[in-house]
């Protein structure tokens, strides 16, 4: 099999002119000198145009590149990743004689160049004007929120007021407030541009200056800077010429330092505002913020969003009524819990089930933190199938406000066994999308669209609060997710009993067999998705007996070690996006694997006998 490619090139050489055989046989060197010229000129003018589009778009930010310079740099990316293949190809002399590599090369010079002279003009300009203020962003209503949604609005509308921090308990409903108020200001066109970056737990300001600049839509510019000085100085500098704006942080956790990120101090001569929304005073106090409580609802308003969500039926059921409004007592007023459990409750109408409920809660009190998780435990709790809840758990693997894509969170349920096999695959995602709908129905996973219209599920801060929870009762999970850790977690933190570890999205660059205990016996998932990992230690998988399921996909690794030949229970392979992978081992030895994915990486064929 290894001869076809030459066979094909030399049958496909023979049609070639005789004088012009001779000319690719005789020159091929003038024609590999060409070639790499004008693969250099045409690198060169790449890089021109991304600099003078930089350049565009930090004068008069909100500009966008215009749709032909954004295809053509798309294009030409793809072009100096063929010319590479190419280059070696010729190099490792994949062709039996020089006149084939000689029309190779030549080939792809002409393509080349005809891209060099399709190149867009800067005189004719790159970039256009992009969208004046930014996209709304996707809500649930409010109720009984309308006085602190009227007290944030007055501050925007204050000169004097530059800073606002909206503070209260987790699931009190800052973020949707606060969200309203986003799509408020977009409609009213008081600012130029509104940006809305979420913070989260786990503060890194790299991130934050990512999220920033992925809002403004210039992260590019950010994406080759590591120094994080001249990133703030970069960052500083698109803010300021952002025009008039407000820049909203959702969820701060601790203090932020406007400075370290590259935030310009906002003041009412500058006409810029900053809002966050904490769950502590302090914070807002801290940085200087005009201070907003957001307050539980009232039990009238409580009461009004439970009968909301609970369903007419309910509404109407004279013997169920005195029950569940102690029930909505018990949520505190908390709307995030009261749509939890109004969910969980929709269409139950046995008065003796809202009895058992009632006493439910009841028995879930600790501190105010506590009790709000706890509250929130009980949907999960009355979820009935053990699998849908496994489901629901392995939600929480993905980093803290994730946008998981449904039907990647589908596949990953299927894969981990969580779906009863069906007699079509189509069949067991159709199960899925009914699972999806059920957490959507008991409001612990919320409906999103991404930045690329997408459709996403997200979790709630604090129901994912709840989750973890869970999770750490039982030291069968290990959840690392989305917290740029350079290296493995201790030895110390890998039980022995460890069943599902995701360490995705971190800054893993190699795995050394040192961190791990002797043996993972139970271990059956690794999700190591996202990482910069270029070398696994050749002996990392030996004692592993019981993975099922490994995510390397988006790593830098170039080949995998032999140890994975030990993985005789391995159902799940996922090498999706390893650009670096050139070799496979033969995976015929694992019998089990059903799923091998090997989409964007630098693998040009599978050999026969390689899998099973």
């Amino acid at each position: 099999m290894e001869y076809v490619e030459p066979v094909l090139g030399i049958s496909n050489c023979l049609g070639t002119p005789a004088c012009k055989y001779l000319q690719y046989h005789r020159k091929l060197n003038d024609y590999v000198r060409n070639f790499k010229r004008m693969r250099d000129e045409l690198n060169c003018k790449m890089e021109d145009i991304q600099l003078q589009l930089k350049a565009e778009l930090l004068r008069p930010l909100g500009k966008i590149p215009k749709k032909g310079v954004e295809n053509w740099l798309k294009a030409v990316k793809e072009m100096i990743r063929e010319a590479q293949v190419v280059e070696n190809k010729v190099s490792n002399g994949r062709y039996l004689c020089r006149a084939c590599n000689g029309k190779l090369v030549d080939e792809k010079t002409r393509e080349m160049k005809e891209f060099l002279d399709n190149a867009p003009n800067a005189s004719e300009g790159l970039a256009m004007d992009g969208p004046s203020a930014g996209l709304p962003l996707p809500t649930s209503e409010l109720v009984g929120e309308e006085a602190v949604r009227n007290e944030i609005w007055a501050c925007l509308m204050q000169e004097e007021v530059s800073k606002i921090g909206v503070w209260g308990i987790g699931g009190v409903g800052k973020t949707t407030i606060v969200k309203h108020i986003h799509n408020d200001l977009l409609k009213q066109q008081r600012f130029e541009r509104v940006i809305w970056v979420t913070i989260s737990k786990e503060f890194n300001v790299m991130k934050v200056q990512d999220n920033i600049t992925s809002a403004l839509e210039s992260k590019e510019y950010l994406d080759k800077e590591e120094d994080k000085l001249r990133r703030a100085a970069i960052l500083s500098e698109m803010l300021k010429n952002a025009g008039k704006h407000v820049l909203i942080l959702d969820d701060v956790w601790d203090k932020v330092s406007l400075e370290e990120v590259g935030i310009p101090e906002p003041s009412g001569s500058s006409g810029c505002k900053l809002v966050l929304t904490a769950r502590s005073e302090h914070v807002c106090k801290y940085m200087g913020c005009k201070v907003i409580k957001v307050k539980p609802l009232s039990e009238e308003e409580a009461l009004i969003l439970f009968l909301n969500k609970v369903g007419p039926n309910i509404v109407q059921s004279p013997t169920i009524m005195p029950t569940l409004k102690l029930v909505v007592k018990e949520c505190a007023g908390l709307p995030l819990t009261i749509v939890v459990v109004a969910g969980t409750m929709k269409g139950e109408d046995n008065p003796r089930i809202w009895k058992n409920t009632l006493g439910e809660l009841k028995e879930r009190i600790g501190k105010v933190e506590a009790e709000v998780i706890e509250r929130l435990k009980f949907s999960f709790d009355h979820l009935k199938d053990e699998k849908v809840k496994y489901c629901f758990l392995h939600c929480a693997l993905y980093p803290e406000d994730f946008g998981i894509e449904k039907d990647e969170l589908i596949e990953c349920w299927i894969e981990e066994g969580f779906i009863d096999y069906m007699g079509t695959r189509q069949e067991m995602k159709d199960k899925g999308h009914v699972i999806l709908k059920k957490l959507e129905d008991n409001c612990l996973l919320e409906n999103d669209t991404s930045q690329f219209g997408l459709h996403v599920i997200k979790m709630h801060d604090a129901v994912r609060d709840m989750a973890l929870s869970i999770t750490r009762m039982n030291p069968r999970y290990m959840i690392q997710a989305g917290l740029l850790l350079e290296e493995l977690p201790e030895k110390e933190q890998w039980s022995p009993d460890i069943e599902k570890v995701s360490l995705m999205y971190n800054s893993i660059s190699e795995i050394s067999i040192d961190v791990l205990p002797t043996k993972c016996q139970q271990l059956t998932t690794l999700l190591l998705q996202h990482n910069p990992i270029k070398k696994i230690s050749i002996s990392f998988f030996t004692n592993m007996p019981c993975l099922s399921v490994l995510n390397l996909s988006f790593t830098m690794i170039k080949s995998l070690p032999n140890s994975i030949y030990e993985l005789k229970n391995l159902t799940t392979l996922l090498l999706h996006g390893c650009y670096g992978l050139r070799d496979l081992p033969c995976l015929s030895m694992l019998q089990e694997l059903k799923k091998l994915d090997l989409s964007e990486t630098g693998i040009e064929e599978v050999l026969k006998g390689w899998i099973c």
